[in-house]
């Protein structure tokens, strides 16, 4: 079995969650309710998007493990405007705590479909936003918002779109499709 889920902003990519007696937030359980599936790979709190869960191992493991290279793909929405010479150093690899990425796809976009995001983000009149695609074939710890973060230009909302052939679609935030 394969669960899409589209991934709300503050919802843990895990189906406990040991200090939520302490606060307010969210996770796999609140919004699925099908037993013995995991997901496979994570989203942190703060992004969005697509969200495969399945109760095959195998699939589980060539969806997150790096060594089989499946392509993921982010709606970014940065601060600033980006350079040609930034958009570049995307897609050759920059330089992050942990070493160099891998090349990366990269390019301006003005995405379609968009659902708003509880909370909004935060709108700064002086300095404008710009929204990127970047396909990434490794999946570090919060890798793109460090990648973009390395060329000046901080995330203000992630959104996976794209998991190998899987693709978010118009599953609305928060809903699930039974592949």
């Amino acid at each position: 079995m394969i669960v899409l889920f589209n991934k709300p902003f503050n919802v843990l990519s895990q189906f406990t969650d040991k200090e939520k007696q302490f606060n307010t937030r969210e996770n796999l359980s609140d919004y699925i309710n099908i037993p013995n599936i995991y997901p496979a790979g994570r989203l942190d709190k703060d992004s969005e998007g697509l969200l495969i869960l399945t109760d095959e191992g195998l699939l589980q493991s060539k969806i997150s493990d790096p060594k089989y290279k499946v392509a993921k793909t982010y709606w970014v929405q940065i601060e600033g405007k980006i350079s040609k010479a930034n958009l570049e150093k995307l897609r050759q690899g920059v330089h992050l705590k942990d070493g160099i990425t891998l090349k990366a796809q990269a390019r301006r976009i003005i995405p379609q479909g968009l659902w708003p995001r509880t909370p909004p983000i935060r709108e700064r009149k002086k300095i404008p936003v710009e929204w990127l695609e970047i396909i990434i074939m490794e999946g570090r710890n919060r890798q793109v918002r460090r990648m973009t973060a390395s060329v000046g230009h901080p995330t203000l909302r992630l959104i996976r779109v794209q998991i190998g052939s899987w693709k978010l679609d118009n599953l609305e935030s928060g809903c699930i499709a039974i592949i």
